[in-house]
């Protein structure tokens, strides 16, 4: 989810972007820490993506539990944050890694960024998600679906449907309407591309491709851009004038058009085509060389409790992986269900990611 909807809003939760005391918000504890270690093992450092957020509390109550303060090391969107991870590895930043997911885990699983941890808890999370199952260099942590949006107010106007699927959007109707992120540079871009290669397979999605080329795809670099500059749908978009009916972003979209709204509106502005989606799924890992181990290992734990996975829907707008977690009300009446999203092998996806990216920038970019 970096670099895309989740990032705007978890940054503004969160406050300034780059380091933070989440849990004390003001400086550490004063308190020893529990493993009677050096004054420096109090804190925990989380390095992320700039989209990471929880509420206060939540975090309090883990320093509650475990003596320990995080503190979160923000380092841009989350292809950047791993390459910074990738060039520090064996002297981090930080001693626990968030944000890696499902697209790009064989570069950090390749590059032996993470110490092997089974987390206490992991038994309560769906074993779809385990991708990593048998080795524990990574816990899963959240789970959303990258899908097209539409601006209903646009499409009722028009007296046209939106589109539901993958081949909806490379149809005559729908000419000039669709806005993309560059799956070079983008998360939601990449995923997106992931979809139509599950949807189309490895010797179909190219043509796909010339066909929404042919039918006045628009790419841009990046979510921000995509989802408030050229999208008619966000309340971003509408201020910009945007003229883009349709735009890659996620399943959870709609809530946040009304989470931020003033009033709220009974409804969502936004739509989701729930048959053009990618599963995303998002991991965090104890990184190699971590200065604390024992903490990292205790935010390893809570990332995946009960109390955390609740806390993440209006924060970070993304699913809990825990399977008896529960979803807030206007979480489940806003967002769209995904019941089929398309997947992509993790192995597949490491063979074939960087060629996939290449051919798709000579096809659709240059």
């Amino acid at each position: 989810m970096n670099s895309q909807l989740r990032r705007a809003v978890r940054t503004a939760l969160v406050g300034a972007v780059g380091v933070c005391l989440l849990a004390a918000c003001g400086g550490e504890s004063k308190d020893k820490d529990p493993s009677g270690g050096a004054s420096g093992a109090k804190t925990v450092t989380l390095v992320s993506h700039d989209s990471f957020a929880a509420s206060d509390a939540v975090l309090k109550e883990f320093t509650a539990r475990t003596g320990y303060t995080v503190k979160v090391l923000k380092s841009g969107d989350a292809g950047t944050a791993l390459n910074k991870e990738i060039l520090t590895k064996g002297s981090p930043q930080g001693d626990v890694f968030f944000g890696v997911d499902n697209t790009l885990l064989s570069r950090a699983l390749d590059n032996d960024l993470f110490t092997p941890y089974e987390a206490k808890g992991l038994d309560q999370v769906a074993q779809e998600v385990q991708l990593d199952a048998g080795k524990h260099r990574v816990t899963p942590v959240d789970t959303g679906d990258i899908c097209v949006n539409y601006d209903k107010k646009f499409f009722a106007d028009k007296k046209l449907a939106p589109p539901r699927t993958f081949a909806d959007l490379a149809k005559p109707e729908y000419k000039n309407m669709l806005v993309v992120e560059n799956a070079a540079t983008s998360s939601p871009g990449l995923g997106f591309l992931l979809g139509t290669i599950g949807e189309y397979g490895e010797s179909g999605w190219q043509g796909y491709w010339n066909k929404l080329k042919d039918n006045g795809v628009k790419v841009v670099d990046g979510w921000e851009q995509a989802y408030n500059e050229e999208f008619s749908g966000s309340a971003g978009g509408k201020k910009a004038g945007a003229d883009r009916p349709l735009v890659v972003s996620y399943a959870s979209s709609p809530p946040v058009e009304v989470l931020y709204s003033e009033p709220q509106p009974a409804q969502a502005p936004t739509g989701v085509a729930t048959g053009t989606c990618f599963r995303q799924i998002e991991f965090a890992g104890l990184l190699t060389g971590a200065k604390n181990e024992a903490g990292g290992k205790a935010l390893l734990d809570f990332l995946i409790s009960k109390k955390f996975q609740e806390d993440m829907p209006l924060n970070m707008f993304v699913n809990p992986v825990v399977e008896d977690a529960k979803l807030p009300e206007l979480f489940t009446k806003h967002g769209a269900v995904v019941e089929k999203p398309e997947t992509v092998a993790a192995d597949t996806i490491a063979k074939n990611r960087e060629q996939w990216v290449r051919s798709w920038s000579s096809l659709v970019v240059k």
